[in-house]
């Protein structure tokens, strides 16, 4: 008996997905509820787990496919199903040599073609050979990668990236050929000409897409502009520097710099509500809470999960929901629903050294804040010149609804908060 492994249901406004890795491949045992693949929508990434115990059969969407929710992706066999197939191949190879052999199997062209992994049948296609004539020293006689090189390797097809030589010509009739001339399969393969230029073309995937289209929907939708100030982090730094091994040892979690960032930003939009405002048509809609997304970078692209909430939050609270934010996104497993619904974003892009840039915005918000590198830079305090560790900061902000001075005014407040941080404690 089988079991179809179909596509789960979408979240919502996402139609399609893109099968990204398969973690398994045709005969391979899998258990209920392990991850079999990973789809990949233009917001998250989805797992797709094994219904039930039992073999992997046929995979009828192979990576790169585009798939919709319902659509069967695979077929699971039952385990005694699949022992019993892989016994009838072990039965009709037990007179050819050892499954070790690395000699290329001597089978008739009618015998029906394995399944192939979608890596195995992309390298088959591509050097027009017949997978029946090759011996899989993969679980149950599974055809495997090195299997097809090794089958090539033999002479049983060309080798990848290797240029036949051309055929000797014939030799005239009235005169031998030279005895010393090197065989034709011997020919040293043509070098690339130098100075040659290289293209590769790779499709984008959906979160990137998805990335591409709300920065131009940013630029072109909002009134975009970018006020800058800079911050002597001295301050913060000397305080994480006196409590943090304590804040570790009570919460279980390291005492970062964005917890305090986060604890500014929520204080500086409390005092300038437009900065945690958006656009609903005509209306300008006031937001009473305080939503605060923070952009996490991962191989697939940028995301920006929503810290719910973050007014009512510690420090503690800020700092373990962020960490775990990072280690989700980069094993792609962020919800549908911690990336939405954010009414302020902030950015830091000093974690790869920017000094300084222009961050844009995150529709349908009005602001975002870009924290940068910490640089020692000479500065006049009180007439002296001294040291300090400085930090460029900017926002930026739809200009629409809010107003230059307000923009200002808010990335002061954060300014000085962070300047004397235990007002961040007072709330003054």
């Amino acid at each position: 008996m089988s079991t179809e492994v179909k596509v789960p249901a979408l979240p919502e406004s996402v139609s399609e997905a893109t099968v990204v890795t398969w973690h398994k491949q045709p005969g391979d045992e899998v258990e209920r509820d392990e991850n079999l693949v990973d789809l990949e929508t233009d917001k998250v990434v989805l797992e797709v787990p094994a219904p039930e115990d039992g073999i992997l059969g046929e995979i009828l969407k192979p990576e790169g496919e585009t798939v919709t929710a319902g659509e069967v992706v695979a077929v699971l066999n039952a385990a005694g199903e699949g022992q019993s197939a892989a016994a009838g191949g072990e039965g009709e190879t037990d007179k050819e040599p050892s499954a070790e052999s690395n000699a290329p199997a001597e089978v008739a062209d009618e015998g029906e073609i394995p399944s192939l992994s979608p890596a195995v049948r992309n390298l088959v296609e591509e050097h027009d050979l017949d997978p029946r004539r090759i011996s899989g020293t993969g679980r149950n006689g599974r055809i495997l990668k090195e299997d097809v090189l090794r089958y090539m390797e033999q002479g049983g097809g060309e080798q990848p990236g290797a240029t036949p030589a051309p055929a000797p010509a014939p030799a005239p009739s009235s005169k031998p050929a030279p005895t010393t001339s090197a065989p034709a399969a011997e020919a040293p393969a043509a070098a690339v000409p130098a100075g040659e230029r290289e293209e590769r073309r790779v499709p984008m995937t959906r979160l990137r897409q998805r990335i591409a289209e709300r920065l131009v929907q940013a630029q072109q939708n909002a009134a975009m502009l970018t006020t800058f100030n800079e911050v002597n982090m001295q301050p913060v730094m000397d305080l994480r520097g006196r409590h943090k091994d304590s804040f570790l040892k009570a919460h279980d979690t390291k005492l970062g710099f964005m917890s305090f960032f986060v604890k500014a930003a929520v204080e500086a939009l409390k005092r300038y509500p437009a900065v945690n405002a958006s656009i609903d048509g005509t209306d300008i809609l006031y937001h009473g809470y305080y939503d605060i997304g923070i952009a996490v970078s991962t191989d697939r692209g940028l995301m920006v999960p929503v810290l719910r909430d973050a007014d009512q939050l510690s420090f503690a609270e800020i700092e373990a929901a962020i960490a775990d934010f990072g280690q989700r996104a980069q094993q792609g497993r962020i919800e549908i629903e911690e990336l939405t619904g954010g009414t302020f974003t902030i950015t830091n892009g000093g974690i790869f050294g920017s000094l300084v840039s222009t961050p844009i915005l995150n529709p349908p918000q009005s602001g975002i804040l870009g924290m940068h590198k910490i640089q020692e830079r000479p500065m006049a305090e009180n007439g002296q010149v001294v040291v300090r560790p400085m930090m460029y900061l900017a926002h930026s902000y739809d200009h629409r609804i809010i107003d230059g001075k307000e923009a200002v005014q808010f990335l002061v407040t954060i300014k000085d908060m962070l300047e004397d941080p235990a007002r961040l404690l007072l709330e003054v």
